[in-house]
């Protein structure tokens, strides 16, 4: 299905192949030493989809030979012959159609290489993949511009707050009327907790509800579970609570130096709390005192309202870059909120009995990239 070797100028050799069990040491310490790499390019990934949504999954590698004088200027280490990775998974669905994607469900994933000879060796391959399974397209989610040329779409930022070990040093830049309400929100008598799984049910019953309330189905409680299990001491669950009543959650990872944050949600009876303030703030004390650099505020559409909130706590919007490759369509798709095509099965959704968007929601969620 993948060439076995690729020719740059009759210089570099690169051979392109599908992840090995051999090959996931090597994954694992490209991920730990490469600076490109992020918390989706986890290998643990690979077993997390595989076993929530039963996709297929297609974890491609860029190898040069380690005698190459190239690897000892590009490489992120000598005796690692691994130059580039690429996580890809395959969604089939009969109502979006077949997609390639890396990485759904999350907030950005793509390609990590090395170079630009590794990084088109790698999407060359996965491109290979695609035609050969008659996929629709594929979508890569990057940090930054491949060196391709791809087409692409800019409407998503990860909104990214840099941290001190002292959170009095970002409590400072903060507006007044900022402090103010994060302040008031103190005053409510909200409680916050952190934990591990022992949080996960009341993290998932918040989750249900709040995605209800916006529209959006929700993914199957064992999606989270798999990612406790998998992922454990890189995982976190933070949870406000109200006269004992859990109202408020949100679900990081912990990568390096970062902290990514993933999901989060709150009870619609809660806003007139400012739980938001109350947990934002919570978080990045918590962050600033754990020694991490910076926090990921989760990913956000340009000039939406997540962005605007995020801006109040001084994060710096850093723009997503949504690439594809197109098959078996002409135009780039728009599987999101903002289609008006999708507004009214959105208001419709809304309206459901939480118990039937429990029911319903994973089984369309699995298929939304």
């Amino acid at each position: 299905m993948i060439p076995e070797k690729v020719e740059f100028d009759g210089k570099t050799n690169l051979r392109v192949k599908e992840l090995g069990s051999g090959d996931i040491p090597g994954w694992k310490q490209y991920v730990d030493e490469s600076p490109k790499a992020t918390f989706y390019h986890r290998i643990e990934w690979k077993q997390i989809i595989e076993k929530s949504f039963r996709h297929k999954t297609y974890y491609l590698i860029a190898e040069r030979p380690l005698n190459n004088p190239i690897n000892s200027i590009n490489s992120t280490n000598s005796i690692n012959p691994i130059v580039g990775i690429l996580p890809m998974v395959h969604i089939k669905s009969l109502i979006f159609g077949s997609i390639f994607c890396s990485m759904p469900f999350l907030n950005f994933g793509g390609v990590c290489a090395d170079d630009d000879e590794a990084e088109r060796a790698l999407i060359l391959a996965a491109e290979k993949i695609m035609r050969e399974q008659k996929g629709d397209y594929i979508e890569f989610r990057h940090l930054r511009p491949s060196s391709t040329n791809l087409m692409g779409k800019t409407h998503k930022l990860s909104m990214t707050l840099e941290l001190a070990r002292d959170p009095e040093a970002l409590w400072s830049k903060f507006s007044s009327k900022h402090r103010q309400t994060i302040r008031k929100a103190a005053k409510n008598g909200l409680e916050v907790r952190f934990g591990k799984k022992e949080l996960l049910n009341d993290f998932y019953t918040i989750i249900c509800q709040g995605w209800r309330d916006l529209g959006t189905p929700i993914y199957s409680n064992t999606f989270f579970e798999n990612i406790m299990d998998l992922l454990r001491d890189s995982v976190e669950i933070c949870l406000v609570t109200y006269q004992g009543k859990p109202i408020a959650t949100a679900f990081v990872g912990l990568f390096k130096k970062t902290v990514e944050g993933m999901w989060l949600s709150f009870l619609r009876e809660s806003a007139k709390l400012q739980t938001n303030y109350f947990q934002y703030w919570e978080m990045i004390k918590r962050a600033c005192e754990k020694g991490y650099d910076e926090f990921h505020l989760g990913r956000s559409t340009v000039e939406g309202g997540g962005e605007l909130f995020k801006e109040k706590w001084n994060a710096i919007p850093k723009q997503l870059y949504w690439e594809y490759i197109l098959n078996r369509c002409e135009t780039i798709p728009e599987l999101n909120v903002q289609n008006p095509k999708y507004q009214f099965a959105i208001r419709a959704w809304r309206r459901l009995p939480l118990p039937v968007t429990k029911m319903l929601g994973p089984i369309l969620a699995k298929s939304i990239p």
